[in-house]
């Protein structure tokens, strides 16, 4: 076995690089909770995938027999509701795993120098993730279904001159119909999951091309070759490393250390994913909305329409804006100004924890609007909540354009020489 497994290797170099890049990988010392979302996000991105293929292999993606499918799935197929629930919680688990990674990235300035292209890619991720959800949430053909990608398709109509064209084009037809939901479900089946996968392999890459941040945002040390060989076997750390790196005072090998923690994160995770999947999977309509339990009736238009609760809070800033082209701009704008965030931040420190308090105090009033517009967005419109959505809207690009006022000449707190344990 040994003599078969040398043969491989010395043709496709497997465990060399499982070594240099997952098991001998040097993680800072002192991570700490918030750094188990990355793993998390790959755990579930792996779910979706293997439930995915399952469930296309009993879907029909035409107009006539796609909700019936699915309730054949939920029906007939044994244990076709587990796998159809698997799916669907995993859509929302990947948003909040996904959120809760942005946001320690934004808590220990994880988009800095020289992160600029790790932070991008992991924005061009939550894109194709938003284009990839919402193409899965039509697939269904219930109500909410048909009538969400009414809305969110019209919208490009409001881009002068090509807008109708786009849109017609974008569906197929001259109306939602099966030629769109087709077209959505070859999107949604192999073209971005492909994206995805793709976008995450360059994600780590970079990651690991600069190197993890830490809760301290200091850099390991390089101290090239100060390592003596019998620290170099102690440590276990591919020499790629070894030779970078002070390995004995910063970092630690990613296996057993840092896998052990993300076990435990996902033992955690997993009691929480599977209580939602069998006891509320539809989370009072949150994951799986009650319209949706209704084929599809281009007759017959919602009480209410709005998008699965990860879209809500840019839903809610394209509704604060009466006109229909601006409210595009806006919600477009909101997501790149995430992308523009390592620009925008002109500050020399990383970490909260040795900023200003100013700092802090706008990197936690960001989240609550965040989580505030989510509720805006998600639920019947009123006239305090569109005032509430236009002055949240305001306060919501208000902390890009505080951060770059401030960031320049903030006044921070000493950072520690080396990393804290």
């Amino acid at each position: 076995m040994n003599g078969f497994l040398n043969w491989i290797e010395q043709r496709i170099p497997m465990m060399r690089v499982a070594n240099m890049h997952a098991i001998q990988y040097p993680a800072p010392v002192n991570m700490n909770f918030w750094y188990v979302f990355g793993f998390l996000a790959t755990i579930v991105l792996v779910n979706q995938i293997v439930t995915g293929i399952w469930l296309t292999m009993n879907f029909e993606p035409s107009a006539e027999r796609a909700f019936f499918s699915v309730e054949y799935i939920m029906r007939e197929i044994d244990f076709g509701w587990l796998i159809r629930y698997m799916h669907s919680t995993g859509a929302s688990a990947f948003f909040i795993v996904v959120y809760m990674h942005m946001f320690r990235g934004m808590i220990y300035g994880s988009y800095q120098k020289p992160r600029e292209l790790l932070w991008v890619f992991g924005m061009l991720i939550y894109l194709a993730l938003m284009a990839e959800a919402f193409m899965g949430y039509v697939l269904p053909w219930g109500q909410m279904s048909y009538w969400g990608a009414q809305v969110i398709v019209s919208l490009f109509s409001a881009i002068p001159v090509i807008g109708p064209d786009l849109v017609i084009w974008i569906q197929g037809d001259y109306v939602i119909s099966g030629a769109t939901l087709n077209r959505f479900f070859a999107l949604h089946v192999i073209a971005l999951p492909l994206v995805i996968v793709i976008l995450v392999f360059l994600h780590i890459i970079a990651l690991h091309e600069v190197g993890s941040n830490n809760p301290d945002g200091i850099a390991i040390k390089h101290k090239k070759g100060s390592l003596a060989e019998e620290d170099k076997t102690k440590y276990k750390i591919h020499e790629y490393y070894t030779d970078k790196y002070d390995i004995a005072d910063d970092v630690v090998p990613f296996f057993p250390h840092i896998v052990l923690k993300d076990l435990v994160a996902f033992s955690i995770f997993l009691g929480g994913f599977a209580y939602i999947m069998f006891f509320a999977p539809e989370m009072g309509g949150y994951f799986l909305e009650h319209p949706n339990f209704e084929i599809a009736n281009p007759l017959k238009t919602p009480e209410h329409i709005f998008p699965v609760w990860y879209f809500t809070p840019f839903y809610a800033i394209l509704k604060a804006v009466p006109d229909k082209l601006f409210g595009v701009l806006a919600m477009f704008g909101a997501i790149a100004a995430l992308f523009a965030l390592p620009w925008v931040d002109r500050g020399s420190v990383r970490s909260w924890r040795y900023r200003s308090g100013l700092h802090t105090w706008n990197l936690i009033i960001f989240a609550i609007v965040f989580i505030f517009l989510g509720y805006l967005g998600g639920t019947p419109q009123a006239d305090w909540k569109i005032v509430a959505s236009q002055i949240l809207t305001v306060m919501y690009f208000g902390f890009f354009g505080l951060l770059w006022i401030y960031s320049k000449n903030e006044k921070t707190k000493p950072v520690p020489e080396r990393i804290t344990k």
